[in-house]
């Protein structure tokens, strides 16, 4: 006998003791919690104490109606779905239902597969609900406080760009090498436009392969594929009203291309496992820091999505053209964009009173005279590393990570020095977190850091398949698919 997914509680309201007592006998062996109320107004107060997820109403009671109380029922918990039952049928019936807020609308007699059917369907709709009202919480929230920062010529011909561009609704492909902020000027589109209340959805084209990005960006229903135990909602549903923000678009394979022009021009999809189509409306912007027209030519990006992205482009200056803005930009992380918790010896946030880290002169000159190939963020990332090694101090050229350092006097880093400089910077960040605590996490923090890069590289490298990069990592299957579930990759 089959099993609720998960324990729902579900509140009949009927004032036939046998229809209550049946629905008792059904649902009960089916993993569901019943509760009955003989009249609207004790299942009112029922409803209220018990917070039901489903509720079952008739229309004809004594008293309260059925239909009148439904959107009491509605208010006290929008959350819960309501299926309205009736021996007397009418079109007058089912429409006052329907626009009072009934999910659906039964017809006694009700055959035990019917309701059963109905029951499951709105209850993993009232699921997939919440979880697009989650993901979009998260997800507005993400990097909220972050702008881009420079006054240089350069930069403001960008900033021109997205206050033309921002009150649009034109599509906007974002051009310029790792590092130069594609993602901030999208957030800045997307603030400034008339969708700002909206949430802003990114999705990185490159971070999964193939068959993960589809049902990323489109959901998938339960049993579309194996692992697929639920119905989930994708991005491009989730930034429903708002922007969806798609980095590394070369990196997205040739079938999906297809299907994101096919979204672009008519703004539905469907589901991975569905042909049901899904209605959304959402602003892409999409960002390379690749040359497209080549990629074309190779026949490895569609010219006709090309255009379809490229209504509006922008493109990032690299740092080396506008290094006048250096200094604002260091002024900028070390003043309230380095992400530090400062702690006193009890634990507690000093954020209040501390006071920024100070720079040198000669630092700043270092600084200057470098060209950045990692563009801004290299920046903040040299900045960080100088502000945990200088503790305090003023940054000095000391400080800077080492690379920096022999590129300016003609060495060549070797790779091994350049990962063991990651390591020791990570370390570093996850000791100083840690100090203010009874009890750090450091190792496991830099070993999923560094685990989760080294399993999503094998992925890519195979396609997604799991036993071909298990068998390049030298582990397990069974390991692989453990860290992968672990890492939600």
């Amino acid at each position: 006998m089959a099993s609720a997914p998960e324990s729902h509680k579900i509140l009949v309201v009927d004032d036939e003791q046998a229809i209550c007592w049946a629905f008792k006998q059904l649902l009960q062996p089916e993993g569901y919690s019943v509760i009955v109320a003989a009249s609207a107004e004790e299942g009112l107060d029922l409803a209220a104490r018990e917070r039901p997820d489903l509720v079952l109403l008739d229309v004809r009671l004594p008293g309260l109606s059925g239909l009148d109380a439904l959107p009491r029922f509605r208010e006290q918990n929008p959350d819960a779905p309501v299926l309205v039952m009736t021996a007397y049928g009418t079109m007058d019936t089912a429409i006052e239902a329907t626009k009072r807020g009934a999910y659906n609308y039964l017809l006694k007699p009700i055959h035990n597969d019917d309701v059963l059917h109905h029951i499951r369907t709105a209850l993993e709709r009232r699921s997939l609900s919440r979880e697009v009202l989650q993901l979009k919480h998260e997800l507005e929230n993400v990097s909220g406080m972050q702008v881009l920062v420079g006054k240089t010529p350069v930069m403001q011909d960008v900033y021109k760009k997205i206050g033309a561009v921002a009150p649009t609704g034109s599509s906007v492909l974002i051009l310029g090498e790792s590092g130069t902020g594609k993602e901030l000027v999208a957030r800045a589109i997307h603030d400034y436009s008339a969708r700002a209340r909206g949430p802003f959805i990114p999705v990185n084209c490159a971070s999964m392969p193939e068959p993960l990005l589809e049902s990323e960006l489109y959901g998938h229903v339960k049993g579309a594929f194996t692992g697929a135990i639920r119905d989930k909602a994708g991005k491009a549903e989730v930034a429903d009203g708002g922007t969806l923000f798609l980095d590394e678009i070369v990196e997205m394979p040739l079938s999906i291309q297809a299907k994101l022009l096919r979204f672009l021009e008519e703004q539905r999809f469907e589901r991975v496992g569905s042909t049901e189509p899904v209605e959304v409306d959402v602003r892409i912007i999409a960002a390379t820091n690749q040359d497209l027209r080549m990629r074309i030519k190779r026949q490895l990006f569609r010219e006709d999505l090309y255009y379809r992205l490229n209504v509006v482009s922008i493109e990032l200056p690299p740092l080396r053209e506008h290094k006048d803005d250096i200094p604002l930009l260091i002024a900028h992380f070390l003043s309230r964009d380095m992400g530090f918790q400062p702690m006193n010896a009890h634990g507690q946030d000093t954020r209040a009173t501390h006071r920024p880290p100070e720079i040198s002169q000669a630092a700043m000159k270092v600084l200057e005279q470098y060209d950045w190939p990692g563009n801004v963020r290299e920046l903040k990332n040299a900045i960080e590393h100088a502000v945990i090694l200088a503790r305090g101090k003023a940054l000095a050229p000391e400080h800077l990570p080492s690379h920096i350092l022999q590129a300016l006097r003609g060495e060549e880093p070797s790779q091994g020095e350049t990962l063991a400089e990651f390591v020791r910077l990570r370390t570093q960040q996850a000791l100083d977190k840690a100090e203010g605590l009874a009890e750090g996490n450091a190792y496991n923090e830099i070993t999923a850091d560094v685990e989760k890069v080294i399993i999503a590289t094998a992925l890519k490298r195979t396609g997604g398949n799991q036993v071909q990069a298990a068998r390049l990592l030298g582990i397990h299957r069974t390991t692989l698919r453990k860290k992968i579930e672990d890492y939600g990759l």
